[in-house]
């Protein structure tokens, strides 16, 4: 089973965590990094480093990080570089991408990675109101 980390500037990723919770159930190793105003790149890695401890040390591990060139991306590509066997990362983090992530966990990295990316971007849609074959529930 993938471990997954959610990381995001401020609370996002604990926030996302539970709104995932309430939908899927609780998950094990899933766990989340918050990089808050007044902390550093150094504290973030603390986090990060922590965060791993926790998992097993031969787990696969999926970064799901809010926004691309941040600092949290740029803090966990740095690990992910360094451990590109057993881990990955991917950006723009939403509720589809999280919830599907939990139905393929089972899978490998080389697997799950492009899935959740086609599945981030079928999430982002927009309702038009002027097309009579759109529905609203």
């Amino acid at each position: 089973m993938l471990a997954i980390v959610l990381a995001s500037h401020g609370s996002f990723a604990d926030g996302i965590k539970q709104s995932a919770t309430m939908i899927f159930g609780d998950q094990q190793k899933v766990a989340t990094v918050t990089f808050m105003p007044d902390e550093g790149p150094d504290d973030l890695k603390k986090k990060f480093d922590q965060t791993l401890a926790s998992f097993d040390e031969d787990d696969q591990v999926l970064f799901l990080v809010d926004l691309w060139g941040g600092s949290p991306f740029n803090v966990a590509s740095r690990i992910v570089a360094e451990h590109t066997d057993r881990m990955g990362l991917i950006t723009g983090l939403n509720l589809a991408m999280l919830i599907e992530a939990y139905t393929v966990r089972n899978q490998t990295l080389d697997q799950v990675v492009p899935h959740l990316e086609e599945i981030a971007k079928a999430g982002v849609k927009h309702l038009d109101l002027t097309t009579p074959d759109e529905e609203v529930n």
